[in-house]
């Protein structure tokens, strides 16, 4: 399915969620508290995510109730998946956002996945970017290629390899580079603080965490920016990040490295998970039982966001320029987002026992 396709969709609910406004108005959240779980820390590009729309969503929702942003890090955030899993709340006062990193251990099997993404109910979906940095001494020896990069051994603070640390990981290993990961952070915002102090030598964040934290490093000279991820553009085909227009991609840095290449199996394994990954990248949730009006107040809600006359430039400065996906076109960006081929997942799969001894039974 098209992007085009998608914000089609988007926009034919938006008009459905207008005509059933009478229903969305029967809900009022006077006096309540709406509790949005993030499943990571408070200091990466998920928290500043919700945070940026939390009190937006609170002006849009019938009754203005004080919306929440509370946190539940853990096993990569498939700890706070697996709580969300288990809720059945059917009076609205409950939303959950997901990202790449819970998407990607549901799309490989991992074991520790106790969710299903058909349970859930999307309202709201954006897509993100990400960007790759490092240190300014060997920043200094970046010309656009990894070719002078190949002999350095770089460390990386990372969530998990079955994560969306997953996309760097892989895209560092086809460029010829010495990175070693190390597991066990809570979120990319922990990442950016080693990067910070030293321990570490090479980081990405996705948009929203390199806007607030990132970038100022690089300002100061502390950092280099390498590559984004890059964009879909409507024909599915990956271009800059409109967000950093001044910054190759990486499919740009690995045409430009010797022994990158950017057709093949390899190439098609992480262009599937950057798709998964990026461009449907972090989803709102209500739990399974959310009754449909419930669930019509806040499609509603979220498109009278998406609809403000300020809403592209000031969300453009905090969260990046993506699409925002609401009602319909959520959840088709949730679909996009939870597959990938059985090629591109086995490919996978291999590639992170023989990298990694990450073993997925």
């Amino acid at each position: 399915m098209t992007i085009t396709t998608i914000k089609a969709l988007a926009t034919s609910v938006a008009a459905a969620a207008i005509l059933t406004s009478p229903a969305a108005a029967e809900v009022d959240f006077s006096g309540e508290t709406i509790e949005w779980v993030i499943p990571f820390s408070e200091t990466g590009g998920s928290a500043r995510w919700a945070n940026f729309f939390a009190p937006l969503l609170s002006e849009e929702l019938p009754g203005n109730p004080t919306v929440v942003v509370t946190f539940m890090p853990g096993a990569g955030s498939t700890k706070g998946a697996n709580w969300f899993q288990e809720q059945v709340h059917t009076d609205g006062t409950l939303l959950f956002g997901s990202s790449g990193s819970t998407q990607f251990p549901y799309l490989l099997g991992d074991p520790r996945v106790r969710y299903e993404y058909q349970d859930w109910i999307p309202v709201m979906a954006t897509g993100t970017g990400g960007v790759a940095y490092i240190n300014a001494e060997d920043g200094a020896r970046f010309d656009g290629s990894a070719n002078d990069l190949q002999d350095i051994d770089f460390i990386f603070g990372s969530q998990g390899a079955t994560g969306l640390d997953l996309v760097p990981l892989l895209a560092w290993e086809m460029l010829g580079m010495n990175v070693e990961p190390v597991f066990g952070i809570k979120g990319r915002g922990d990442g950016r603080l080693m990067f910070e102090r030293g321990e570490a030598t090479i980081d990405y964040q996705t948009t929203s965490g390199y806007l607030s934290g990132a970038s100022d490093l690089v300002d100061a000279g502390s950092a280099v920016p390498m590559m984004t991820w890059g964009a879909l553009d409507e024909n599915g085909v990956i271009v800059r990040d409109p967000t950093f227009p001044d910054i190759p991609s990486f499919k740009e840095v690995c045409e430009a490295t010797d022994g990158c290449e950017t057709e093949g199996v390899a190439w098609e394994a992480w262009k599937a998970f950057f798709i998964a990954g990026y461009p449907s990248q972090k989803i709102a949730f209500l739990p399974q039982g959310t009754p449909q009006e419930v669930v019509d107040t806040y499609v509603a809600a979220f498109e009278a966001v998406r609809a403000r006359p300020d809403f592209a430039e000031f969300s453009s400065n905090e969260v990046g320029e993506y699409p925002m996906f609401v009602g319909a076109g959520a959840a088709n960006a949730t679909r996009e987002a939870t597959s990938v081929t059985a090629d591109a997942k086995a490919f996978v799969i291999n590639w992170l026992s023989e990298a990694y001894g990450v073993v997925i039974e």
